[in-house]
């Protein structure tokens, strides 16, 4: 009986350990933008208002403006809408984090992301914005299709990212 619950308990845990599910994946971008901060965040504080800037986006609603689980709902120009809300705002600071309401894994191979957008002085005339999204494939399952997992995932966050920040700093540049 000894031998037989050993062998129970070792099948028990073995069974766990391969049904770890995903790890959550991070993606840290940043851009120097020759433009005050203060600029730069005029542009950008709008949390509803990213299709003004980033070129991923064809359209940005939003319900309740930049308090506190306020939403906006973006149109990709790829296609789809994901709806976000807003976690924590600071207008002085120049920062604001926010995260996925309501995923469409179809259209952005996210099940659910967390992300921190934030603008920096760099002296008087220039300034840095960081982008930081921690975040999970699509596919939460232990084998998914390529075009779901982690890869697909870092992949759609890092694009998202680098083509807000660029057209951030063409905008606030006026080029």
């Amino acid at each position: 009986m000894r031998q037989f619950l050993s062998f129970a308990f070792t099948f028990a845990f073995a069974g766990i350990a391969l049904a770890h599910g995903p790890t959550p994946q991070k993606v840290e971008e940043s851009i120097e933008i020759a433009a005050p901060a203060a600029k730069v965040w005029e542009i950008a504080k709008d949390f509803a208002g990213i299709s003004a800037w980033n070129p991923e986006v064809a359209k940005s609603e939003g319900n309740g403006g930049n308090a506190v689980d306020a939403t906006r709902t973006i149109t990709l120009k790829s296609g789809g809408e994901l709806q976000d809300s807003i976690d924590e705002y600071n207008d002085k600071d120049m920062t604001y984090g926010y995260r996925l309401a309501k995923e469409n894994v179809d259209a952005f191979p996210v099940s659910f992301y967390s992300a921190s957008f934030t603008v920096k002085p760099k002296g008087d005339d220039a300034s840095t914005v960081e982008w930081i999204g921690r975040f999970y494939r699509a596919d939460t399952g232990n084998f998914p299709p390529e075009d779901k997992n982690d890869a697909a995932a870092i992949a759609a966050m890092t694009k998202f990212f680098q083509a807000g920040l660029n057209g951030l700093k063409a905008k606030a540049e006026g080029k």
